[in-house]
């Protein structure tokens, strides 16, 4: 076999907030789990069985956030999911008869109506409603490597005011690996790639040797990268920093320069629930008559017209494969000439957000399919492989710092505290000074986990690593369900301040306290003192302000 002169990692960001609210039957943004398992982690599986199957050499690096892990793995989710899956199948039957007259559109009901029918038999049949044990199935096989990531996806930048919190977020998203996938995780998904010096340190700690950082948190390096983001550089802490390509990954995630815009593609915003009359698709919307996605989709992007055409799978497949040959050319040209210029073999990292392929592209996943396959069969210049791969090739790298950055608007911070959402932080600040007081006062108390001050002190830390959340300020910035993230945010910061207040008079009251813990059921084994106290230097506990990274 040829010997590539260089490398692509793929990396594939899977999250979504912790969205679970048993106290209602139905509840709309539960749906974002639903349409992400229909539309992404299912048909990324099928992907992976496919090339897997055909023995095609495939690697894929791919973070499952220890929300989503536990929304994947809760049981009342798995059986709504199923209820949503079946409404979705008695939809696409109604379609196959409505459609009966239009040949065209008859064509695609029948494809929705298949392949609903096939998520549903991988789902409860073939991975018994557990898709995280699929994903493993894949880590175990070396096909795929599973990244940690932080506990909510909390943006560490604007946490570190108190370095006990980012502690905290990667410690119990480290330990949720661990307890999750069987094995302890090798690198990190820093949540929206934020990064600020000093947090590498704690990232040692957690015992992970890699994380991924945007392109202008390496070109801007302290001393400068001899090789930009084409090979790594390691932390003065002996973490490794991997940069993202700039250039891979515009070429696929922007909407108007990218692949995914192209005319021949699936229409994300045309969807027969918005489009048939209300009475036919009443049964299958929101109960309280607001039209929703249903994923039903029977139009092509066609161009920036009100107009559209009739979706053609046939024609998307060919422009997917186009696509894929298209993405491997260029790579095939850039490895070619940064290896002439480089002492190791160069490695492009294209990340993504896992939700891209298949939700908002509808042709995604096999987008990825066809790229591996002619990866595979086409050339021999690229080999795809995953970060732990390429450092156990090149243990010696460049020492540097990296600076302050994250991926997002202008990249460094804005978008996560600007008019919209720069309030929320007062109320960070304050509550997690309280939590250090809870964990300082309440570690000294020789408590079982089951007792009930204990439970109290867990479920504050919860309520506060919740109310982190990074996709709370994300949201209300972008304008879309911000009332939901208000009250998200809102609902976690008073039921932390209600818990403090009650410990310190001892008066929880356990009945409220249990409504609280099976409503936000997080982290089970959380251990407050064990992530929110420093730990130990010189036998005594250092004091968070001689912790701090980024005072």
């Amino acid at each position: 076999m040829t010997q590539p002169k260089g490398y692509l990692c793929l990396v594939l960001h899977a999250h979504l907030p912790f969205v679970r609210h048993p106290e209602e039957e139905y509840f709309l943004e539960e749906n974002w789990l639903y349409e992400a398992i229909t539309e992404t982690y299912i048909p990324l599986i099928q992907v992976f069985e496919s090339l897997y199957r055909d023995r095609v050499h495939f690697r894929v690096t791919m973070s499952l956030t220890p929300t989503l892990c536990s929304m994947l793995q809760d049981e009342l989710l798995q059986e709504r999911y199923i209820r949503h899956l079946d409404k979705l199948i008695e939809l696409a039957a109604k379609e196959i008869e409505r459609t009966g007259f239009t040949p065209h559109y008859h064509g695609l009901a029948l494809m929705y109506h298949r392949k609903l029918c096939e998520a549903k038999d991988i789902f409860v049949n073939r991975y018994k409603m557990d898709l995280v044990r699929a994903f493993a199935r894949f880590q175990n096989l070396g096909c795929v490597e599973i990244l940690a990531s932080s506990a909510t996806h909390g943006f560490s930048p604007l946490l570190s005011f108190e370095p006990q919190n980012v502690r905290a977020q990667v410690m119990v998203g480290v330990e949720h690996y661990k307890k999750t996938f069987g094995r302890a995780p090798r690198g990190i998904w820093l949540p929206e790639c934020g990064y600020y010096p000093g947090l590498d340190e704690i990232l040692k700690e957690a015992g992970l040797r890699y994380f991924f950082i945007d392109s202008h948190g390496i070109v801007n390096a302290d001393p400068l990268p001899r090789y930009s983001v084409y090979a790594p550089l390691y932390c003065p802490s002996g973490v490794a920093a991997f940069g993202r390509d700039w250039e891979s990954s515009k070429q696929v995630w922007s909407s108007r320069e990218g692949y995914p815009g192209d005319p021949d593609y699936r229409e994300y915003y045309r969807d027969i629930g918005h489009e048939l009359e209300f009475d036919y698709i009443k049964p299958y919307i929101h109960p309280l008559g607001i039209r929703v996605n249903t994923g039903l989709k029977y139009w092509r992007i066609t161009g920036n017209t009100e107009y559209k055409e009739a979706y053609r799978p046939d024609w998307a497949r060919e422009k997917a494969a186009s696509h894929a040959g298209n993405f491997l050319f260029n790579r095939e040209k850039q490895i070619e000439h940064l290896s002439y210029h480089m002492d190791r073999k160069p490695i492009i990292i294209s990340p993504y957000d896992a939700e891209l392929f298949g939700h908002w592209w509808y042709e995604g996943p096999m987008w990825i399919e066809f790229l591996f396959r002619k990866m595979h069969f086409d050339q021999g210049t690229i080999k795809p492989v995953t970060p732990s791969e390429y450092l156990k090739e090149y243990p010696t790298n460049q020492v540097a710092m990296p600076s302050t950055s994250s991926w997002g608007y202008k990249g460094y911070a804005e978008f996560w505290v600007e008019g919209s959402n720069d309030w929320i932080y007062r109320h960070l600040m304050a509550a997690s000074e309280r939590m250090l007081e809870l964990a300082r006062k309440f570690h000294r108390i020789k408590a079982r986990p089951e007792e009930l001050t204990q439970r109290a002190v867990n479920q504050a830390a919860r309520e506060l690593l919740l109310a982190q959340s990074s996709d709370w300020p994300f949201i209300m910035k972008t304008g879309t369900m911000v009332p939901y993230a208000h009250k998200r945010f809102n609902t976690h910061i008073s039921r932390f301040n209600r818990l403090y207040h009650d410990l310190l008079e001892g008066s929880v009251n356990e009945d409220w306290l249990a409504e609280v813990e099976f409503r936000d059921n997080i982290f089970p084994a959380i251990d407050c003192a064990k992530y929110f106290l420093a730990p130990r230097k010189n036998g005594n506990r250092t004091s968070p302000k001689e912790n701090a990274f980024a005072r």
